[in-house]
């Protein structure tokens, strides 16, 4: 019986030491928004990356994500319509800070992956899902993928010109912690 024990726990140390701890960066990282408003594209980012991020290329079940970002940070290149997104009917900054995800699963290998989580924008908390790549980068890795969303699930915005789809690229910095 001790000798399943050791076994366990070694098996459990290995699989610790493997995978590595990493911190989201906002340098070298961006996380874009394209949107259409009266049929043209709009674009918009998000900055103020911050969290924890497990990740075991060889091993990717034992890969976790857990990352926020400053919903406050919106930016248009627009300052009237980035303000209008910070409001109640919007991104509602004042009450929901953060955007959050927190990955539940995560496949894959090669450097290709499959991450499903929860995200979570001003209340409300939807499963997501959506592939992405991992590559080596300085002391950490850059993850890239890239998903769409439907924003009145998410309670943003009401009927207006704004598609009610949109999609989100991700290129995710990320340092050993």
């Amino acid at each position: 019986m001790s000798k399943r024990f050791f076994i366990a726990l070694l098996a459990t140390f290995t699989t610790a030491i493997a995978s590595a701890q990493y911190k989201p960066t906002d340098q070298g990282s961006s996380l874009q928004f394209t949107v259409k408003n009266f049929g043209f594209d709009v674009t918009g980012s998000f900055k103020g990356l911050d969290g924890n991020i497990t990740f075991d290329p060889a091993n990717a079940t034992a890969s976790a994500f857990d990352v926020t970002l400053d919903a406050s940070s919106v930016n248009t290149d627009n300052s009237l319509r980035d303000g209008h997104l910070r409001e109640d009917s919007y991104f509602d900054v004042k009450h929901y800070p953060r955007i959050h995800f927190v990955s539940t699963q995560v496949s894959g290998k090669n450097g290709t992956y499959k991450i499903t989580g929860n995200l979570t924008i001003k209340k409300t908390t939807k499963v997501i899902s959506f592939p992405f790549t991992a590559g080596a980068s300085n002391d950490g890795y850059l993850f890239k993928g890239s998903f769409t969303i439907k924003r009145k699930d998410f309670d943003v915005g009401g009927t207006s010109t704004i598609s009610n789809e949109l999609t989100v690229a991700l290129n995710i910095a990320a340092r050993k912690s």
